[in-house]
């Protein structure tokens, strides 16, 4: 009996033993498969890439991103009473007034955010900051209602970032402009317009700096082998074909003489002839990217690419060359000038300058609407329509900047109306940009070939590696000697026609005049478009220069609107050493002074 109930003691003992190791299993199953609170060991630091930056041909930057940073702080964390140490300490790291700080801590217990526009330069003075603070006992931990201690301290996070342009609104609107953009919390910068737009997938950030690595008592990473590391990646930088100098010099050029003719508007473009590369693109109409007002709206758009309209007489050198491609016109010809008036069906063109009869170049030279409407019947309107595209209208131009406007011409059907030919031989009927015309008329300055304006000129990333632009090959658009052939028509044009302001002695300078009425509500108004489309070379370097002057209102003749503006470009460039005159060639062309008078005795 004795044994029995020893027996059954063993058996109980043993059950108690069993149950509380079933017990133990269970416990230690469970807290291996169900999410504890505990603190990691781990910690994850986190730094956002940037947009890219834009910089000029001489390596000043115009667009650059700068991050921004917020401080944040537990007002439950601060020592009663070293919160007066905090808010003094906190003043001089950061440079705010202190009486500010001590209102933002009084808001509210708990988080608060004491700025949000803090600079890198900043945010490392106040990294250091807070881990002196923690040092100096000024954080203490506090207890919430489920028990759980808490010791946060000043935290220094990234909020975002600000596109900054140093030179206000130098190169705009060509440069564009961002918007912001909330991503998580994080302010993230897009491109809107002009080159921001354009290059906005390749200037945007492409991977974010992370460190994954075991941390201290005080939250600090240990780097070491086991540490997870993924490098910053940031967005590329653009380096522009542009300098700063060359580009802002000519943007007071456009300022004094958009002033001067009390325009809307002055467009000004030069390009390097053989690359196509854009040296200057400037407008008189320009805004700061920093600080857009509602008065700024209509300067926003670049209009080099934006605007389009009937160019007038810029564009008869394009319909005389494809004349002269064809052999359907020979320089030498003469043209029936018909004494200044001439009516072709029920419309009557007038010319400036009357003439009786006129050599077909002259026709150029003077810029005579009947010579050049009577030309332009040699054309059939297939002849006509593919000609014009071939130069390029109602095309991209292909230059590196979005919204550009293609124009428009006549389609071949109304172009065999002799009534289209004629007005569209003289530049009405048909739209194009600026940047379409400097790009036709860079043909005549190139050997007959069609190449696009470039602004930008390579790419390059973190480790300097460039990435060029990719170039379109040239095309072929009338041959060699025709192009020659019409250089030579518009050098003299300057010499003695419509552009004699644009000479300069020593360079060769040739160039076409172009004024035409301003179509608005369906009817022609008081109101012009000038221009002046043209080159100036030295012995080893070639320019196409193109100027458009909208809505002039002291007075409207290209000559006196267009070319002034041109020619001081022109001038500008020899003095910053884009083009050097031939000397011996210069001084053949000064006019020869007279000899001293010596008085008899």
């Amino acid at each position: 009996m004795r044994h029995s109930n020893k027996s059954k003691k063993i058996l109980a003992l043993f059950l108690v033993l069993m149950f509380g190791f079933v017990i133990f299993l269970a416990v230690m199953l469970y807290t291996a498969l169900h999410d504890r609170n505990l603190p990691s060991i781990f910690s994850e630091d986190t730094s956002k890439a940037q947009r890219g930056s834009i910089i000029s041909a001489d390596g000043y930057h115009i667009a650059t991103t700068q991050k921004l940073y917020k401080a944040v702080v537990n007002t439950r964390n601060i020592d009663p009473d070293k919160r007066e140490l905090f808010i003094q300490l906190f003043s001089i790291y950061s440079g705010m007034d202190s009486a500010e700080i001590r209102e933002r801590l009084n808001t509210r217990k708990g988080t608060v955010t004491l700025s949000y526009h803090i600079s890198p330069k900043e945010a490392m003075y106040l990294k250091t900051l807070a881990f002196e603070l923690r040092r100096l006992g000024v954080f203490v931990e506090y207890e919430t209602s489920g028990g759980e201690r808490i010791l946060q301290g000043l935290s220094i996070l990234e909020s975002g970032e600000a596109r900054q342009y140093p030179y206000n609104n130098l190169l705009t609107p060509l440069l564009g402009y961002p918007r912001k953009m909330e991503e998580n919390g994080y302010t993230r910068i897009y491109g809107i317009k002009g080159l921001e737009k354009f290059f906005d997938e390749e200037l945007n950030p492409q991977q974010n700096k992370t460190q994954k690595a075991l941390r201290d008592v005080n939250g600090y990473l240990i780097l070491n082998k086991q540490s997870d590391f993924k490098r910053q990646i940031n967005g590329l930088t653009i380096k522009l074909n542009i300098p700063i100098m060359l580009q802002s010099r000519i943007e007071i050029i456009t300022d004094k003489h958009k002033e001067k003719l009390q325009a809307d508007e002055i467009i000004a473009t030069v390009m390097d002839s053989k690359s196509g590369k854009i040296i200057a693109l400037a407008s008189s109409n320009r805004f700061d990217p920093n600080h857009i007002r509602t008065q700024d709206y209509p300067s926003l758009n670049t209009n080099a690419i934006e605007y389009s309209y009937e160019p007038g007489s810029v564009i008869k050198p394009i319909i005389f060359s494809l004349l002269l491609d064809r052999g359907l016109i020979n320089p030498y010809d003469m043209v029936n000038g018909h004494n200044g008036r001439f009516t072709m069906g029920t419309k009557t063109i007038v010319d400036e300058h009357a003439f009786s009869m006129i050599s077909a170049e002259d026709v150029l030279v003077y810029s005579s609407n009947i010579g050049i409407a009577q030309l332009g019947q040699k054309l059939n309107g297939k002849e006509f329509t593919e000609g014009l595209e071939r130069f390029g209208f109602t095309h991209f131009s292909g230059i590196d900047l979005p919204y550009e406007k293609r124009g428009s011409i006549p389609s071949s059907a109304q172009l065999n109306n002799y009534l289209y030919k004629a007005i569209t031989s003289y530049g009405y009927g048909m739209r194009a940009n600026p940047m379409q015309l400097v790009k036709a008329f860079n043909v005549f300055n190139n050997g007959g070939r069609l190449v696009n304006p470039m602004v930008v000129e390579a790419l390059y990333d973190d480790n300097g590696r460039t990435i060029p632009m990719q170039v379109q090959a040239p095309t072929q658009v009338i041959s060699p000697a025709t192009a020659e052939r019409m250089k030579q028509i518009l050098i003299k044009t300057v010499n003695v026609g419509t552009g004699t302001i644009a000479k300069t002695p020593g360079l060769e300078v040739g160039g076409k005049t172009g004024t035409a009425h301003i179509a608005k509500n369906g009817g022609y108004v008081n109101s012009y478009h000038t221009s002046f489309i043209g080159f100036a070379n030295d012995g080893k370097h070639s320019y196409t220069i193109g100027i458009t002057v909208i809505n002039p209102r002291t007075v409207y003749f290209a000559s006196i609107t267009a070319v002034p503006v041109f020619k001081a470009i022109v001038d500008l460039m020899v003095e910053e050493k884009y083009l050097r005159p031939d000397p011996a060639a210069a001084a053949a062309a000064a006019p020869a002074k007279e000899a001293p008078v010596i008085d008899s005795l």
